[in-house]
């Protein structure tokens, strides 16, 4: 961390010299008591995982979802008579199967910087420490539901969720070879396409033809959703009414709509990418008794060193139970933003 300096001889600070050094010598520094976060992104993913939350405890296989990927029942016609042929036992159902995951974020405390801190403190580190938690914690979860798909002590995301088995040929322990009904719509454009009204369209049609349900929204990398929005603001139209000034006319959207979906930008998607995701079945599973939970501070005298250490547990697993009612396209141009 860079020392503070004193500016010499700006506004109405003197210049160096007797005066200058006098007066730093006896007059405290002016500070905004607010910490101003220079870092992190907001995430519409996580925002939608968490507003579907759901409780879960403990035990092997933490998670279990019972899954039908055919009939249990065969139809049949028949006439006058009301005739009909003997019926077989179908067996259609499968157990899909989530592990919970441990997000942890120790919390160091040393002795020494309470001492100094105490009654002369700007802004209290411990206090920012744990105000940092939550965005840590976030920023790591949005990061690997957007990217992981094979370690296994971080959250299994959205590539290995919505994929057809060009990518992730097992999830939840149910393999996607033999179970058809268990894999998304996938596409890998190649050549590159821009992504354009016409075409979300498409993908958004084929997917409510393959499942029979609209996805509730899409994601994409803000690159390539600004590229989408391209498409649209050379329609815009503009109701200026009385009393307003064009300057006041608002102009671009926060979601782009295409046959009803919204598409959002999400700084955390990898660009050329899009998800089309059907809310209604995905969602966070934290455990009951480690959501967000603080284990409390706990001394390092044991360890030779004045101070204190806790840490701040979740655990938790992205859970997604239909993946064919989910999209993902990739190979779309993006801006270079």
């Amino acid at each position: 961390m860079a020392a503070y300096v004193t500016t010499l001889g700006t506004g109405v600070i003197p210049g160096a010299g007797n005066v200058q050094t006098e007066l730093t010598a006896v007059t405290r520094r002016g500070f905004i008591p607010k910490m101003i976060v220079q870092l992190y992104k907001s995430c519409p993913l996580v925002a939608s995982v968490l507003a579907n939350a759901n409780t879960a405890s403990g035990g092997i296989d933490s998670i279990n979802q019972p899954v039908q990927g055919s009939s249990f029942v065969n139809h049949q016609w028949s006439d006058y008579s009301g005739a009909f042929s003997q019926p077989a036992v179908l067996t259609g159902a499968l157990d899909a199967q989530y592990d919970l995951k441990l997000s942890i974020i120790p919390v160091p405390f040393l002795g020494m910087e309470g001492i100094v801190q105490l009654g002369h403190d700007v802004i209290p580190l411990i206090e920012a420490r744990m105000n940092d938690v939550e965005a840590v914690a976030k920023d790591a979860w949005a990061t690997a539901l957007y990217n992981n798909t094979s370690n296994t002590s971080a959250f299994i995301g959205l590539p290995a969720y919505i994929d057809d088995s060009t990518n992730v040929g097992t999830y939840a322990n149910i393999a996607r070879s033999s179970n058809t009904f268990w894999k998304s719509s996938y596409t890998a454009n190649s050549p590159t396409v821009n992504p354009t009204r016409a075409l979300l369209l498409v993908y958004i049609n084929q997917l409510v033809k393959a499942c029979g349900e609209a996805p509730t929204f899409g994601l994409m990398g803000f690159g390539t959703w600004t590229r989408l929005a391209e498409d649209f603001l050379s329609q815009e139209r503009y109701d200026v009414r009385s009393g307003f000034s064009l300057g006041g006319v608002e102009s671009g959207f926060r979601a782009l709509m295409v046959a009803g979906v919204p598409i959002y930008g999400d700084p955390y998607c990898p660009e050329g990418y899009c998800y089309l995701v059907n809310s209604n079945y995905l969602s966070l599973h934290i455990h009951e008794a480690a959501a967000m939970a603080f284990t409390g501070f706990q001394s390092t005298i044991p360890n030779m060193q004045l101070g204190y250490v806790g840490a701040v547990v979740t655990v938790a697993e992205l859970v997604g139970v239909k993946p064919k009612a989910n999209s993902q396209i990739r190979g779309l141009n993006y801006e270079n933003i």
